[in-house]
């Protein structure tokens, strides 16, 4: 489908299905489809806990290998939950030492806090806010922004150079992950895009939404369409 509808590229997520947990079959789908992989997605979510083995380190190391076969410039990661104690106090100084053994860019996702009954529950270690830790790099997620309440632009400025990774969304300030199509939602997505654009940025900007309500095949690449479509016109984009 990105393929038809002209999208430059995909980000993989790792998940439970096989073939996104295979590095020889996605390689098979880039030679078929001639769209590159331009992302890998590490398997670091509740649902993909055993996905890829058990060990954290390990996740993120066979993350690298696989965007490494692919040609993958960046493997995104979300920071540690807070029970996974090990993992997250060596999380910073560990992600430091990989970027010294590769060219993959390990980016730190943005998250949000957890709710319940109008509180916020802390469920990250290091937090949800990429910008308190020494991530030399980093992927912001604009849905995510809107959970948490955070201003993107003021992100993207506090980050800087760090920012080489973007996740193009939208949301309207519920207390859950909605991924909206960029532009049906309350983040400042255009002023964030046209942003990019005047700074020289020069990574990956992945469209990242849900198309679970769409009724129909047709109605969900209607919508990928319009997210592509604002995309390239905010990043001054000639198909």
């Amino acid at each position: 489908m990105a393929a038809r509808l002209g999208y430059d590229g995909v980000e993989v997520m790792v998940g439970t299905d096989a073939i996104s947990q295979d590095p020889d079959a996605l390689k098979a789908l880039v030679d078929h489809y001639q769209t590159p992989i331009l992302s890998i997605h590490a398997p670091c979510l509740l649902v993909t806990q055993r996905v890829w083995g058990t060990d954290p380190w390990g996740k993120l190391i066979r993350a690298q290998a696989a965007a490494e076969l692919l040609g993958a410039q960046t493997v995104v990661v979300h920071p540690p939950f807070r029970w996974q104690r090990s993992y997250a106090r060596g999380f910073v100084q560990g992600l430091a030492a990989m970027r010294d053994e590769t060219d993959v860019r390990f980016a730190v996702e943005n998250m949000f806090p957890w709710r319940a009954a109008s509180q916020a529950l802390p469920a990250y270690s290091p937090g949800w806010d990429v910008r308190d830790d020494d991530y030399p790099h980093v992927t912001l997620d604009l849905s995510h922004t809107s959970v948490s309440r955070s201003d993107a632009l003021e992100m993207a400025t506090d980050l800087a150079d760090r920012l080489v990774h973007v996740h193009l969304a939208d949301g309207t300030g519920l207390a859950r992950d909605e991924h909206l199509i960029p532009g049906r939602g309350e983040q400042p997505v255009s002023g964030f895009l046209d942003r990019l654009v005047r700074t020289g940025f020069a990574g990956d900007v992945i469209v990242e939404v849900s198309t679970r309500s769409a009724p129909s095949r047709a109605d969900r690449e209607a919508d990928l369409t319009e997210a592509l479509d604002f995309a390239r016109h905010h990043l001054k984009q000639v198909p």
